[in-house]
């Protein structure tokens, strides 16, 4: 299955960032990666049926001077970081939305949330419901969902972190 998110790896396990185009979500992930974690993709998380990760790296697509420029493509080498070819369990799920001004103040969602917000991003959802269903609920059943409007990603990178006892 494929959801429109940024996904990175992160000591042997996934976090996913699902969200629409404009959301933030790859820069959020450029962010991640600048941290530390390990790059899969800023545009899919391509989900196997137990609900593990792959990756789908290819160059970051990130909008520097507002959302309406285009994008500008950068290796994740260019950030300092790797890409990783390991399929991961998710983790962590970050539901969130860029907000200019916007303190993090997230909330826990519960594993149905989370799977209806992966839901909302997951491509093939009409014309394959059932398999969708059965990955997504795979991919949250051991993972945490937070969701929650946020301003500048460092303020998330912090939390996620700590959220996952750095």
């Amino acid at each position: 299955m494929f959801v429109h998110a940024g996904v990175v790896g992160w000591r042997g396990q996934a976090i996913l960032i699902p969200g629409r185009s404009f959301s933030g979500k790859s820069t959020l992930t450029a962010e991640l990666v600048k941290a530390g974690a390990t790059y899969y993709s800023d545009e899919y998380a391509v989900l196997d049926e137990h609900g593990r990760v792959h990756h789908y790296a290819r160059p970051l697509s990130i909008r520097e001077n507002g959302h309406l420029e285009k994008a500008k493509r950068y290796e994740v080498e260019t950030l300092g970081g790797r890409s990783g070819v390991k399929p991961l369990p998710v983790r962590l799920i970050v539901v969130s939305k860029y907000k200019s001004g916007a303190k993090w103040r997230p909330r826990q969602l519960s594993a149905g949330e989370g799977a209806l917000a992966l839901l909302a991003n997951t491509v093939s959802a009409r014309r394959e419901p059932k398999t969708a269903l059965a990955a997504l609920n795979h991919a949250v059943s051991h993972a945490t969902v937070i969701k929650g409007n946020r301003g500048e990603a460092r303020q998330v990178i912090d939390y996620i972190f700590e959220k996952l006892g750095e």
